[in-house]
């Protein structure tokens, strides 16, 4: 079959070169119990404030949401010191990449992103009709001298995850700044700050300011990790006025459900119950990451809620895929991150302090065996 083939619909160009996301698997082998730990999702679960109001939501289900989620603008802004009418909530922060795209993304525009970059970059540039500009990085970092280089006329949008998924590296506020004082202004920096809330370095900002200050510059978080609502899809970005304003017009009219909104608005507000997840990341990240270094795994710095582990590239019994396999075998389930690019890495995400420690073992019993 080819696309001049009449005798059946053909999709949009484009849409044929899309490799369809795979999520983090979630199962382990028969017989074992299973340690999760593939899609960066938080070990203490959602707040009970939150998993409270998800309840009550549930006798009002007959009714349409709020289009406008204005409790949940409401709550973000709250929180962040924010104006409720420059942010759009959304059904997970991927479909607010999706809307960027469809809307500044036409055939013969091109949209750039680094090559260890999220997936769906990619994805919603093609199927925007749009070509995806891959840009390398430097150790595992995106480069802003290379993604400047990659602009050209036909560059409307630049995403940037800050930190990265899945390398867990950063910019610093000052090279982002930079980058976006080398963008034409009609290019739209798109500040991808899915893990902000986890990041613990000084010269780091997840882009609020930058959106303050500019009209081509937006940030997009999400609910799914350190507030444990990866169930519920909630989604928001902070952006100009006029960049809202073209959002909301093509977005869907009730593009998120009312439990989500109730049970979002309560998670934003539960400060102690983030204090808790940030804890938890602070004390395992540095004790996961010493602890394969020492059976001599390099991992690439993170400052997320996961750990990108690097396997010997001349040792077939000691490669990703075997550890991978291994650690299935006894319940711990990683990402692999081929796709990536990342042929013979693991990414761990920071789970309980059981699984934590079991993956230590486990690891260390693989390399030693």
């Amino acid at each position: 079959m080819t696309q001049t083939d009449r005798s059946i619909p053909q999709p949009n160009d484009g849409v044929m070169q899309i490799a369809a996301y795979v999520p983090g698997r979630d199962k382990a082998a028969p017989g074992v119990r299973l340690h999760k730990l593939s899609s960066n999702e938080t070990p203490l679960g959602a707040s009970p404030a939150a998993i409270e109001a998800y309840r009550q939501a549930a006798d009002t289900l007959q009714i349409y949401p709020d289009g406008s989620a204005a409790a949940l603008r409401t709550a973000i802004a709250n929180v962040h010191g924010l104006n409720p009418d420059n942010i759009v909530c959304s059904n997970g922060s991927d479909e607010l990449l999706g809307l960027l795209a469809s809307t500044y993304i036409g055939p013969g525009d091109e949209g750039i992103f680094t090559e260890h970059g999220f997936l769906v970059y990619k994805i919603q540039i093609l199927a925007a009709g749009g070509t995806p500009v891959v840009v390398p990085e430097t150790d595992h970092r995106a480069d802003v001298d290379t993604i400047l280089a990659a602009v050209t006329e036909r560059t409307k949008i630049v995403f940037l995850a800050n930190p990265n998924n899945p390398t867990g590296t950063y910019l610093s506020d000052a090279e982002v700044r930079r980058l976006h004082a080398g963008l034409p202004p009609h290019v739209v920096l798109v500040l991808d700050a899915a893990y902000a809330e986890y990041v613990r370095r000084n010269d780091y900002a997840s882009g609020i300011e930058l959106v303050s200050a500019n009209r081509n510059v937006v940030m997009t978080r999400t609910f799914s990790k350190i507030h444990g609502l990866a169930a519920l899809r909630i989604g928001w970005l902070y952006g100009p006025a006029e960049i809202v304003d073209a959002l909301n017009r093509v977005r869907g009219p009730f593009n998120v459900n009312a439990p989500a909104i109730a049970a979002g608005a309560a998670a934003i507000a539960d400060r102690s119950h983030v204090d808790r997840a940030i804890a938890h990341n602070d004390t395992w990240l540095p004790k996961l990451t010493e602890a394969f270094e020492a059976l001599g795994l390099k991992v690439t710095p993170s400052v997320g809620n996961f750990v990108l582990i690097h396997f010997p590239d001349d040792d077939p019994d000691r490669s990703a895929a075997a550890a991978d396999a291994w650690l299935v075998q006894r319940g711990y389930v990683l990402r692999q991150v081929v796709p990536y690019g990342l042929p013979n890495a693991l990414r761990m995400t920071i789970g309980t302090d059981e699984a934590n420690k079991g993956v230590i073992e486990a690891l260390t019993a693989f390399m030693k065996r």
